[in-house]
């Protein structure tokens, strides 16, 4: 079982984290926000659910006992449970971000609070509060528009969704998704902190597990297919045949995960698509030959 996370935890002298009390399957004990900085003016990151008044409440107790205004808001990613307590924020603390900025990657569709300004991050932007500089770098994957971020004095990363505190994540695109973890790997970080789940003291191990977990679906996959040659699989087949003992609820997500290793495969040419179901390629035939 995991650890209990509090509603507010005070994790060094240069960040808070305030749990955003949206529990749930996805979210698992809710969205972590962080508030970053050492002065009075300071970086929040991620604002959890709308319509939490838990959170709002926890926020407001750290805000006051501080003596914190927010000077910018960075959101992961756009998700509901990382953006969607943005218009409450913004609304119940008028003072304490009066001067505030809010950031967001831009993606192609979004689907955003249309009340609210919102700055557009670049890769490898850097931001300065007092004790704490921020470095964005995008990792698509998870989203088209994922970010985390890196806090240079500290050599730690907030990792929004793309790395989870517990379990292993879902994304949009494995391709891009691989590529992320080994942008993040590439950053050696000594500790990170995720959007959901505790905080992660073995960075690079977490790091190689999650993609040694998706190299071993890619080859279950690839097993499957090749050892049933003349057969075609739906997705939810597949699920069935190699997740074992996978709760009902999870299923979809399963499922999702699972298309996205054929779309990656199909790319490499490795396995093809006939009416909707999969197959092993006779490409993949070829090169397992030579």
């Amino acid at each position: 079982m995991a650890a209990v996370i509090p509603a507010v935890t005070r994790i060094s002298s240069r960040i808070i984290r305030v749990l955003g009390c949206n529990p749930g399957t996805m979210t698992l004990q809710g969205t972590n926000t962080y508030i970053v900085g050492t002065g009075k003016r300071r970086i929040l990151i991620d604002t959890g659910d709308s319509d939490v008044p838990q959170y709002i409440n926890h926020l407001r107790s750290v805000l006051n006992y501080e003596g914190i205004d927010l000077a910018h808001i960075f959101i992961s990613h756009w998700h509901h449970d990382h953006i969607g307590g943005l218009t409450d924020i913004l609304e119940e603390f008028k003072e304490k971000t009066k001067f505030c900025q809010v950031w967001k990657y831009p993606r192609a569709e979004e689907d955003i609070p249309k009340n609210v300004t919102i700055e557009s991050l670049k890769d490898g932007q850097e931001f300065t509060v007092e004790g704490a500089t921020l470095k964005i770098v995008h990792t698509p994957g998870h989203t088209e528009d994922h970010i985390v971020l890196h806090l240079l004095e500290d050599n730690a990363v907030f990792s929004g969704d793309c790395i989870l505190g517990e379990g292993t994540a879902v994304f949009e695109d494995l391709y891009d998704y691989m590529n992320s973890l080994q942008e993040i790997a590439n950053l050696q970080p000594s500790v990170i902190y995720p959007g959901h789940g505790n905080v992660i003291q073995n960075p690079m191990e977490k790091i190689q597990f999650y993609v040694a977990h998706r190299m071993e679906r890619e080859q279950q996959i690839m097993d499957v297919l090749t050892n049933n040659r003349e057969q075609t699989f739906g997705e939810p087949d597949l699920v069935k045949l190699i997740y074992v003992d996978l709760p009902e609820k999870l299923t979809k997500a399963a499922e999702a995960n699972v298309n996205h290793h054929l779309i990656k495969l199909l790319k490499e040419q490795r396995v093809r698509k006939l009416d909707g179901l999969w197959q092993i390629s006779d490409q993949n035939n070829y090169i397992k030959s030579r």
